[in-house]
């Protein structure tokens, strides 16, 4: 007889420490006497209607998501559990974070402007509050946000991205790099290897050579018919040589030896050069530091990306503060025609700003502007229109 699940108290098992947490947050900063009841008040409404914002739309999308793909994962026989718990279980998180921007701006504007049309801005200021009085609760539940998306994209989506990926290559897009060609990287020190095509069905590369210099003067010279990633193998780099030819240059005299087969350790992985559509997202912050001080290291140039979203996802968080800005500089006036437009102008910045961000990343990959540099364009151009409107805002 199998037992059956009692789902209630698993949800309650993973549950209760996170709203533990959260509880004890609330407590430190709801209770703190620098924040008085109308922060509290503005808080509790942004990041109300923020969390109100995202499962709104985002389950929108899902049902969009879920009815455009049905006939792809009911021809790949994709499994109900994995549908829910590998694809959108990850899918959530991971367009949530990405269209945070949006999120922030809708929130930010549809509570001021309903604020200001109740008149309860005018209330507010009549008390003595200053606009930039006012803006501090804002600016606590921005750093909440931006703490929140950065962390999230830093280091919990990645594990979660790879599993919606790999179930997108198997019952939905079935799009996997299956070669690469002409592969050159430094594995050591004056050590280069060159491998003419990879493919990763064997884990077998073609026309293999690995050149050693020492001083900037060429000393060995290896060639080889093929070499084979050795998966089976505790040790790590375990590379099998086949059909080899070695010359070494000592002085003016030149010793070359033959093999059919040779074991040896090359610092390289199949993962260095088989770079997939998105492999990017799926590794947290420091892995993704390490892998490009790696390939940088290496003389790896194929990297682009993976500085970019280095950069990007750092980039977003920050941004926060800005759309915040932005939007309560936007509506914190009451004006004739309502919502309505505020929400029409936020929402075709916020659509901008992601639309901007999307233009600056080919910048870094066509226009050779350091990743650094494209990342942080969309937030410093949208930082003098947040100045530029916060001059403006009523006071």
């Amino acid at each position: 007889m199998k037992k059956s699940i009692n789902i209630k108290k698993i949800a309650k098992k993973i549950f209760s420490p996170i709203s533990w947490l959260f509880g004890k947050i609330g407590n430190v900063v709801f209770s703190s006497r620098c924040i008085s009841r109308i922060d509290r008040y503005l808080i509790s409404k942004f990041l109300g209607t923020y969390f109100f914002a995202i499962i709104l739309i985002i389950s929108i999308a899902v049902v969009f998501d879920f009815n455009e793909h049905l006939d792809k994962f009911m021809q790949n026989n994709a499994p109900m559990d994995k549908i829910i718990f590998e694809y959108y279980l990850n899918f959530i998180p991971y367009y949530s974070n990405l269209f945070s921007a949006l999120f922030v701006f809708i929130a930010v504007i549809f509570f001021t402007s309903k604020l200001a049309d109740n008149s309860e801005i005018i209330a507010m200021m009549s008390t003595g509050m200053s606009f930039k009085r006012i803006m501090r609760p804002y600016l606590i539940s921005a750093t909440f946000i931006a703490i929140f998306t950065y962390v999230l994209g830093a280091y919990i989506i990645p594990v979660g991205t790879e599993t919606r990926l790999n179930f997108e290559n198997t019952y939905k897009k079935k799009k996997i790099v299956t070669f690469a060609q002409d592969i050159q990287l430094e594995v050591d020190t004056g050590v280069i290897a060159y491998i003419e095509r990879f493919e990763r069905s064997n884990k077998t590369g073609y026309h293999f050579s690995l050149d050693k210099f020492v001083d900037k003067k060429l000393v060995s010279h290896l060639t080889a018919n093929s070499i084979s990633y050795d998966t089976l193998s505790d040790v790590r780099y375990h590379w099998t040589i086949k059909d080899y030819t070695i010359r070494e240059l000592k002085g003016m005299k030149e010793f070359i030896s033959h093999g059919s087969r040779t074991d040896s350790i090359i610092k390289m992985e199949p993962e260095d050069f088989l770079i997939s559509e998105g492999q990017e997202a799926t590794m947290t912050s420091p892995q993704l530091k390490t892998y490009i001080d790696r390939q940088k290291a290496r003389g790896f140039a194929n990297i682009k990306q993976f500085e970019i979203e280095y950069h990007k996802r750092i980039a977003m968080s920050f941004a926060a503060y800005i759309l915040t800005i932005i939007g309560l500089s936007l509506s914190v006036q009451k004006r004739k025609g309502g919502m309505g437009m505020y929400l029409g102008l936020g929402l075709a910045l916020s659509v901008s700003y992601i639309l901007f961000q999307t233009i600056s990343s080919s910048f870094a990959i066509n226009a050779n502007v350091p990743p650094g540099i494209a990342a942080w364009i969309p937030n410093i151009v949208f930082l003098f229109i947040a100045f530029y409107l916060y001059k403006k805002a009523p006071r």
